[in-house]
């Protein structure tokens, strides 16, 4: 287990700044608002790929940048499932997601700050339920859940894993989040990070059933996080 600091903090603050910013400049962008469909008239065309793309290459740069100096978090859900299995001191992890939640927040707001009025069904990229095509809340938990597992699983196995491909973490971690985002942001807008999602929801004061808000954008990141580490470090790193 390694003990942080000072750099450590201000890394995942301008990590997750840098992050969220990326991201939710690239929703309110490219993201077609939600509309209204009216029968016998297809529905816009939605094409997740350049976002997708987005969150690959932002967290590819940010993971080479700053792997070395905090281990390039970025996310509660991965610090969550990090300190859990004991690769990161509890008072670190503490820090590290009140670091995570406010860099968040100031991405988003300069999202807002510089596309004000562009795009404002989008919320400055606040994810949001599409019950629609997810059907219930259930299903976005699921949603949100088994994407956190694949990104913490690739984390794990990459990053964690002493035999694990290190010169490749940045590109199989942003690949991971990446290809994740493009199946999932129809259904929840593809948060599968509490920091990514409760910064641009706060700036935007877009929040739903703050319940719901809760149990998809927190609740099953977390969960979803827990069992990739958990079960990836038990199963084959100390079996």
């Amino acid at each position: 287990m390694q003990e942080r600091g000072p750099a450590a903090y201000v890394a995942e603050f301008v990590g997750t700044f840098a992050l969220v910013f990326s991201i939710t400049a690239s929703v309110v962008l490219f993201a077609p608002a939600a509309t209204t469909t009216v029968p016998g008239v297809p529905a816009p065309f939605q094409d997740f790929a350049v976002i997708g793309l987005v969150h690959t290459l932002a967290l590819f740069f940010l993971i080479q940048s700053f792997a070395l100096i905090s281990g390039a978090h970025f996310n509660p859900a991965i610090t969550l499932s990090l300190t859990a299995i004991r690769q990161l001191r509890i008072v670190d992890g503490g820090i590290y997601i009140v670091m995570q939640l406010a860099g968040g927040t100031l991405g988003a707001l300069f999202t807002k700050a510089l596309m004000t009025g562009v795009n404002p069904g989008v919320h400055y990229g606040a994810p949001g339920l599409q019950l629609s095509r997810v059907g219930t809340t259930l299903g976005g938990m699921g949603a949100e859940g088994i994407g956190t597992l694949f990104l913490v699983l690739a984390v794990v196995a990459v990053a964690v894993n002493p035999t694990g491909l290190k010169d490749w973490s940045g590109l199989v971690i942003g690949g991971t989040l990446g290809f994740s985002v493009m199946i999932l942001a129809p259904l929840t807008g593809g948060s599968l990070n509490p920091a990514r999602a409760f910064g641009p929801a706060l700036v935007a004061h877009h929040w739903g059933d703050a319940g719901k808000w809760l149990l998809v954008y927190v609740l099953s990141p977390a969960v979803g996080g827990l069992i990739a580490a958990a079960g990836y470090f038990w199963l084959f790193i100390q079996p």
